[in-house]
Formats: structure tokens, C-alpha cells, sequence
């Protein structure tokens, strides 16, 4: 044991386990049971430091530090709602900065020492300070502590109807906030731009429909701008998962293709990412393909055909639902006689041809039945397909 407590039912436990017990039992909604007696539990409130257990633990790691045991430390008291709560008032103190500034450290301390530190700052509505806190920041013009402020929020985000409401009602300062550190020029920022990313991606999922599509162009090419900088993989993903959140709202679709991030996806894609990120990023350009302008970008890059058909069958099923998407798309409303010949010089035919031979949804096969429908006259002429095309579909 490193810090031994005592329940209500006189049994001594080491606390981590013990409350790892009692917050499963919790969330499967049974019956809380000392593992012990079988007696009823309740929660964190009723385990007791067993203090003359610690001491005499610690004395036995002194008396056999020979044998290379280490002394455990001393645990920490558990925190209470009524420290959140003053930290709270001291960060929201408008007149005085060295407790504003004292609150905000405590606060990323208290974040980086464990999951239940975060749970319980969460549940006790340190995100609203915090937003509170970086919307001052921004008016009063000083953006000391916005770092860590943002650190802190991530780790805290609970999305509440209150939270909601004071950030539509500050949407503008806020995603400025967030844009400045973006435009932060340092490598050592890296860290501090991917929480403020993922802060922006939580945010974007709890504000009204009314508010997303209100963003302007300057939103939309500092979000391209992260794709093409290529900050981290977590903040690639961020910023996918915030395009594909707002682009069937209003004109955002229309705003992304003209950010350019058509050309930046193809590029994000090249470079091989993970799987999530391939997912992702066929998921927006399917969004975007669904309008005249986003085909045309992608058709203007030189390998995004290409780029699509290697991709096919090889990444998920999800990431084949929508490049076949995409082909569709493409091969329905875009399919000039030099891009009908380089999806057949690119593999793209082939490729679809093999969707019905793959062990993939019946779904999927539908999709790439009509893809070779709508162009097998002439896809029909190339020797590689021209058997498999002509003893199924007549000219």
C-alpha cells in the first residue's frame, strides 16, 4: 500500500484501488459492497487515512532501502470542493493579477496530478473560470497565462448548457483568442497549439448551428493554414474533426473550398498518416466534392485521383464508403473525357472492379456498380477491364 485508508466497515484498503472499486461499481449502477465484509459503501467522503499504517509502511521502506526499496512519499490531502471553489475566485478576481495568476498555477498543478483531480475540477465547473479567464485575457489585451489556461480547460471541458451560453455569447473573442495562439512563432508552442485546437474542437461541438456558420474566411484559412504546417497529428485530426463539425452549415462548405483546403488534404494525405486521419480527411472531402468548386480543386491536383484509388480497400470500410463517394461525385458531375481516361490510367477502374470482388458491405458494391455504369463505353476499350466490363454491361 502506498496511501492506506479505512472504510465506514473497519476494513483498510490502499486508496487507489479501493476507489477504482467504487467508481466502477458506480458506473455499472450496482450495488457499492465493502469487497471485504459485503457490508454497503458509499463514496470518496467515507475512506479515512490510515495514518499509522503509512508510518509504519514508510519506516519498513526505510529499514530495507539496502534491498533497493524506496520510500513511498507521503500522499497528498484529497482535495476538496471548498479549495476548488476559492481558486475559482481568486483566478476570477479582476483587481488583483498575482492571485489570478496564483489560482491559474495551482489549478495546472492540481490537473497534472491525476484523473480524479480532473473529474472533480470538472464537476465543479472550473471550465466556466477558465473561459471567464481567457475572455478577459483577450479584452484587456494581456495573454499571460493563456497557455497554461488552455491546458487547464482541456482537461476540465464539461459541455454544459452554461459553458454554451457564455461562449455564443463571446464566440467571436473567443476563436480570436484561440487563432492568436495559433499564430504564435515558435517551435516550443507546439504542445500549447495542440490543446488549443482540441479546446476548439469541444467547443465546436456544443455551439448552435445559428453561431457555426456565422465564422468568417480569416477562421476557416488559419484552419487550413494548421493542415498545411502540419503542427502534430493530434492537431491534423483536431482540425478535421472541426471542418467536417461546420461544413454543412450555411456557405462554411463554400468557405473551406476557397481556404483552399482541398489541395492541403490531398497533401495531408500523401504523406501517409495514420488510419484515423485517412478516415477523416475522405470524410471532408466527400463534403466538400458534393459542391462544383471542391471538384474542381481536387481535380486540379495532380495526384488526387490517384491518391483516392490507392487508398480504396486498404485503410476501412468507412474510408471506402467515402472515396467511392468521391468517385461517384467525380464520375457523375466532373467526368470530362481526360478525367474519365486518368481514373483508368491512375487504377482508379480497376480498383472499383475489385470492391465487387473484396469481401466488403453490399452496400459498398452497389456504390461501385453504378461508378463503372455511368462510363463503361469507354472504360470497356481498355484491356485490363475489357472482359470483366463487356459480360456485364451491354454499350
Amino acid at each position: 500500500m502506498k496511501d492506506p485508508v479505512t472504510t465506514v466497515t473497519g476494513i483498510t484498503y490502499d486508496r487507489e484501488s479501493i476507489e477504482k472499486w467504487l467508481t466502477t461499481a458506480e458506473d455499472k449502477h450496482a450495488a457499492v459492497l465493502c469487497p471485504v465484509t459485503k457490508q454497503p459503501l458509499s463514496g470518496g467522503s467515507d475512506l479515512t487515512p490510515n495514518h499509522m499504517l503509512r508510518r509504519l509502511i514508510q519506516a519498513w521502506c526505510i529499514a530495507n532501502a539496502k534491498s533497493g526499496i524506496d520510500r513511498i512519499p507521503t500522499p497528498k490531502s484529497p482535495l476538496h470542493r471548498s479549495k476548488i471553489l476559492k481558486l475559482m475566485r481568486d483566478l476570477n478576481n479582476c483587481n488583483n493579477n498575482l492571485l489570478n495568476f496564483g489560482a491559474l498555477k495551482k489549478f495546472d498543478e492540481l490537473v497534472g496530478e491525476s484523473e480524479k483531480n480532473r473529474k472533480f475540477m470538472a464537476e465543479a465547473g472550473v471550465a466556466k473560470a477558465i473561459i471567464l479567464f481567457i475572455l478577459r485575457c483577450f479584452e484587456n489585451g494581456k495573454f499571460s497565462g493563456i497557455d497554461q489556461a488552455l491546458r487547464i480547460l482541456q482537461l476540465t471541458w464539461t459541455p454544459s448548457a452554461e459553458n454554451q451560453k457564455i461562449l455564443e455569447d463571446n464566440l467571436d473573442n473567443f476563436v480570436d483568442s484561440i487563432l492568436l495562439v495559433l499564430n504564435t512563432n515558435s517551435m516550443e508552442k507546439i504542445t500549447v497549439k495542440t490543446q488549443a485546437l482540441v479546446v476548439l474542437k469541444n467547443v465546436t461541438e456544443v455551439l448552435s448551428s445559428s453561431h457555426l456558420e456565422k465564422l468568417d474566411p480569416y477562421f476557416f484559412s488559419e484552419m487550413v493554414k494548421v493542415l498545411r504546417e502540419k503542427i502534430s497529428p493530434q492537431a491534423t485530426r483536431s482540425v478535421l474533426q472541426i471542418l467536417i463539425e461546420i461544413s454543412p452549415l450555411g456557405r462554411n462548405r463554400t468557405k473551406i473550398v476557397e481556404a483552399g483546403a482541398v489541395f492541403e488534404l490531398i497533401e495531408v494525405e500523401l504523406g501517409n498518416p495514420e488510419k484515423r486521419t485517412t478516415e477523416l480527411i475522405f470524410c471532408l472531402l466527400a463534403q466538400l466534392c458534393s459542391c462544383a468548386d471542391g471538384r474542381q480543386r481536387l481535380l486540379e491536383h495532380a495526384g488526387a485521383m490517384a491518391v483516392a484509388s490507392k487508398r480504396l480497400l486498404r485503410v476501412s470500410p468507412a474510408t471506402d464508403d467515402r472515396i467511392l463517394c468521391v468517385i461517384e461525385l467525380i464520375a457523375r458531375f466532373s467526368a470530362t473525357p481526360a478525367v474519365v481516361m486518368e481514373m483508368l490510367r491512375v487504377g482508379g477502374v480497376s480498383k472499383i472492379c475489385m470492391v465487387l470482388h473484396a469481401d466488403c458491405a453490399v452496400y459498398l458494391k452497389k456504390k461501385a456498380r453504378e461508378i463503372l455504369r455511368l462510363h463503361s463505353n469507354v472504360w470497356s476499350n481498355s484491356p485490363c477491364i475489357q472482359v470483366y466490363l463487356l459480360t456485364r454491361y451491354t454499350r
